[in-house]
């Protein structure tokens, strides 16, 4: 691993807990927003500023295979929080998860 890298990731995690902290989560949602960064930040050996639509999909796909479906929309929200207030750039894969089960459950008016 590249340590340039883990520093900079370091930083960037750092920033993402001050900004769950200033924004008054919940301590559940901090750990779990946090935790879904660790995560990422694994997978993507710690590059995760400029991820790709096409990168998230094998990486939520790749977690729906292995979690369940409250742990990839924590992971999808803390990522997207992250992206929104620590990096302040848009969100590279909108519409990206569509829970099944809340889809089925919908009943038209």
């Amino acid at each position: 691993m590249n340590t340039t890298i883990a520093a900079h990731f370091d930083r960037q995690y750092q920033t993402h807990l001050k900004h769950l902290k200033l924004k008054g989560l919940q301590p559940n949602t901090i750990e779990a927003y946090s935790r879904a960064i660790r995560r990422i930040g694994g997978y993507f050996e710690h590059r995760i500023d400029d991820l790709t639509e096409a990168q998230l999909t094998d990486y939520f796909a790749d977690l729906l295979a292995s979690h369940s479906w409250t742990t990839v929309k924590l992971d999808l929200y803390g990522l997207k929080f992250y992206y929104a207030h620590v990096l302040k750039k848009p969100w590279p894969a909108l519409h990206l998860i569509v829970n099944q089960r809340a889809k089925l459950t919908w009943k038209p008016g």
